[in-house]
């Protein structure tokens, strides 16, 4: 069998393929998936831009070191953390791990991508075109309590408790637009 990684779901993505994620199989050592906030010790699927947080970026090497309950422990420049989760519980553990920690680094995807592009994951931000697996690099995956289903045409996120915004993707599964008010907008969109 073949083991689909976030690899080759991003560039099923970027084809206009859907695809869920990919089969279980155990892994010692990965990569972070996406642009991940961190407070130093926890990262939450809501990936909140929370005062104190930094951004730990996509594709840092990560030592998984086993699960607890809705957390996957991890080793990430030698700091262990704990990736939590928070609101994607529909997923069970397995598949909530592999959708953060994959086995093939996304960074050479990402360097092949268009200058503009490169620019808005690096800032973590999304920017008109993307596909739905460039949107997930730059500022993670959606928890699936509000976008249970990843062919969503539209992705809800929370930049912090309450600053809501929504990315729109048009009939191709790109990046059509993004709502919400001017100051999430001015953290989270480039034009």
């Amino acid at each position: 069998m073949v083991r689909r990684t976030a690899v080759a779901l991003l560039a099923a993505l970027a084809a206009g393929v859907v695809l869920g994620p990919p089969p279980a199989a155990a892994q010692a050592q990965g990569h972070l998936c996406c642009n991940l906030r961190s407070d130093g010790s926890w990262i939450s699927d809501s990936n909140y831009a929370e005062s104190g947080k930094t951004i730990v970026p996509f594709g840092t090497p990560v030592r998984v070191l086993g699960q607890g309950r809705w957390r996957v422990h991890v080793e990430i420049d030698g700091q262990r953390q704990a990736i939590g989760n928070d609101y994607s519980r529909d997923l069970g553990m397995d598949a909530f791990e592999r959708r953060y920690v994959v086995a093939e680094d996304p960074r050479p995807l990402v360097a092949a991508l268009p200058e503009k592009l490169r620019r808005a994951i690096g800032s973590a931000r999304v920017t008109p075109g993307m596909t739905r697996g460039q949107v997930a690099i730059a500022i993670g995956w959606p928890i699936s309590s509000e976008t249970p289903h990843l062919d969503a045409r539209v992705w809800k996120y929370w930049l912090w408790t309450f600053s809501p915004f929504k990315v729109h993707f048009d009939d191709d599964g790109r990046v059509r637009r993004v709502t919400s008010d001017p100051e999430t907008l001015a953290r989270v969109y480039l034009p």
